[in-house]
């Protein structure tokens, strides 16, 4: 019997010679599944993963980040404006390197989005003992600083000898490949570990093609959906990110508007269908519009396709009324499917919906709704309305009034030197820049802004990072986006607090030629969460950037990009952030544009939106009682499943 073929190489140099070899099938369409390697060197992997990169990288690009959570939040938005089907691996050293990951690896958990993180480890051996940056753990020893990694992993593994490497690459990337159980997945490299040979056989290296089986639903699922549809006169069709990554756009305006279903987005599946579709009412939920919030009100039928129905869509449990609404969520999590009481449907979202649209006994079906454009032009209206708000009107009352005095507002625009309102800066935005041009936000005001008053004009142009709410994910997302989409113009979108959070691969950027254009919305503060604390009674407190003698702070983030290289531009007005942006798009290089613009202005609430949060029960300041007052009559209103 002829021996099997080996090939002798160090658990780093099989990693990287695996990585070369895993393609992914979708639709038929064959590419390969890993693009590259995000990495930040030290002791821990510089020596074996390093040398194994540098002098056999194969097809892979190999990028120096500046900050592990900052390229694992680029690695994440790469995979995600793939729809999933390319990724980028990230490696760090031991200790505080690896930890630096745990915040990325959690947005990437929340958000189903696959990463391959591969962080150095202390010694398998254990014999130099404590190393470098090595924590000691009293209860074990063989506890180090990448278990912080376990919770935010759908995949943990550590290789302790070469051999263990090959079962767990097959085990890492069936969980990456696969769009029921994808998410960040963790290989532990001990650096003596990683630099150990074995003779590893020649067919682990051979081409493995993963084959993306679109999940059908069964003949009871489809029956029974039809049954519920036929039955509802009132149906609406929830948009979620599953529907956009199941490339359900075009299946969903069939199925919206064969049945006349509106259909509502949330922050993740929005623009998997454009908003001038008729029947699109754009944002749900506590910062949804006025006529998505009108339609789900007045909804018998509620079919989630693709949505995990966070508290921000649902009204924190008070938008479904379970006495008056029925529920189909298609998913291919049965976790998420059977929320709220839903009948589930596991399966492929896509075809889901195309199965239905072309159900015979549906054929005749339509919706009641009556008023669906009217509600549309309302909000229409009122997004006219907040693109013109303007200081310098005699009757500018702030959207989000009643907490700052007129003084304390002139004192920012002041200090600041604008009356810029950033609704309307948002809007002339939105309508400035090319259709095609992607937009990346995820934290503070900005998000319930735009998932109000931002319109996609073309397909999966809206990045949002809202499931995990992180702050710092922006700017690192953007320069994602642009590997993933090099010739369209990538917009991040970030307020100060959130710049000043994370910006490193904002040289990143510049050091690889690959521009992006970073917006700042600075009002000086974390103004969102001063709204918050400010509306439930509290006075503000550590949420306005002051110094010690409560002066506003100007700081010039212009000048910060300028440092750096970029090119850099300074708005107080509507006319000089057109202007910016015109010129911006003409740059080679990266660019920032620093939007000064006056706290309050941003949207407020539509509908009978809701959002609980944790009011102190007892407390000396009579609004925070009237605060708690009020939350405990909402809960009466609270719907529970």
């Amino acid at each position: 019997m002829e021996k099997a073929k080996t090939v002798r190489l160090t658990t780093a140099q099989a990693l990287v010679k695996f990585l070369n070899q895993q393609y992914i099938d979708v639709d038929g369409e064959i590419t390969p599944f890993v693009e590259g390697i995000f990495g930040i060197f030290g002791h821990g992997n510089v020596l074996g993963l390093g040398e194994a990169l540098y002098n056999e990288p194969g097809h892979l690009k190999v990028y120096q980040g500046h900050n592990e959570q900052g390229m694992t939040s680029a690695a994440v938005a790469y995979a995600r404006e793939n729809l999933r089907r390319k990724i980028f691996a990230v490696t760090a050293s031991a200790g505080p390197g690896s930890a630096n990951f745990v915040t990325a690896a959690g947005n990437a958990y929340v958000n189903n989005i696959p990463v391959l993180i591969l962080p150095a480890d202390t010694f398998a051996s254990r014999q130099p003992d404590p190393v470098l940056q090595q924590i000691e753990v009293e209860n074990s020893a063989a506890t180090t600083t990448n278990d912080t990694l376990k919770p935010v992993s759908k995949y943990w593994d550590r290789i302790q000898r070469p051999e263990q490497l090959m079962s767990a690459l097959l085990k890492a990337f069936e969980v990456l490949t696969n769009p029921a159980t994808t998410g960040p997945v963790t290989i532990c490299l001990p650096q003596d570990a990683e630099g150990e040979a074995y003779d590893y056989p020649v067919s682990f290296f051979q081409k493995r093609v993963y084959v993306v089986k679109r999940q059908q639903p069964s003949q009871f699922e489809v029956e029974t959906a039809v049954k519920l549809i036929k039955q509802s006169q009132k149906p609406v069709l929830l948009v979620g990110g599953g529907a956009k990554f199941s490339d359900a756009g075009t299946a969903i305006e069939a199925f919206s508007q064969k049945f006349k279903i509106p259909i509502v987005e949330t922050a993740t599946g929005k623009s998997t269908v454009i908003y001038d579709f008729a029947n699109n009412m754009g944002g749900v939920g506590i910062l949804g519009t006025s006529a998505a919030n009108k339609v789900l009100a007045e909804a018998d039928l509620l079919i989630g396709a693709g949505s995990r129905y966070t508290d921000f869509t649902t009204s924190s449990k008070t938008g479904i009324n379970p006495e008056q609404t029925k529920v189909i969520n298609i998913n291919l999590s049965r976790m998420q499917a059977i929320k709220f009481d839903a009948f589930p449907i596991v399966a492929d979202i896509r075809d889901t919906l195309q199965v239905l649209t072309k159900s015979a006994e549906l054929e005749q079906y339509q919706s009641t709704f009556t008023n669906l454009q009217t509600y549309k032009e309302e909000w229409n209206q009122e997004r006219e309305r907040l693109a013109h708000t303007n200081y310098d009107d005699p009757d500018f009352v702030p959207e989000i009034s009643g907490h700052y005095t007129k003084e304390k507002l002139a004192d920012y625009a002041q200090t600041l030197g604008t009356h810029l309102t950033q609704t309307s800066a948002l809007i002339a935005m939105n309508e400035h820049i090319d259709p095609e041009a992607i937009m990346v936000a995820a934290a503070g005001s900005l998000p319930g802004d735009v998932h109000r008053i931002w319109n996609p004009k073309a397909k999966d142009t809206y990045h949002m990072e809202y499931g995990y709410s992180m702050m710092g994910y922006e700017i690192a997302a953007s320069l994602g986006v642009k590997l993933a989409k090099p010739n369209v113009e990538s917009y991040a979108l970030v307020g100060d607090g959130s710049f000043l959070m994370q910006h490193s691969e904002l040289v990143t950027s510049l050091q690889y030629h690959k521009k992006i254009n970073v917006v700042v919305f600075d009002n000086s503060g974390f103004h969102s969460i001063n709204n918050l604390q400010m509306s439930h009674g509290d006075e503000s407190f550590m949420t306005e950037f002051t110094t010690s003698d409560q002066k506003i702070l100007n700081i010039d983030y212009a000048k910060v990009a300028a440092g750096y290289g970029a090119k850099s531009y300074h708005v107080n007005s509507v006319e000089q952030l057109l202007a910016a942006l015109d010129d911006a798009k003409k740059q080679d290089c990266s660019t920032l544009i620093d939007v000064k613009v006056l706290p309050k202005t941003m949207t407020h609430d539509y509908g009978n939106a809701w959002w609980r949060v944790g009011d102190p029960e007892v407390s000396q300041n009579q609004k925070v009682q009237k605060s708690f007052t009020d939350t405990q009559e909402h809960l009466k209103k609270a719907f529970k499943y």
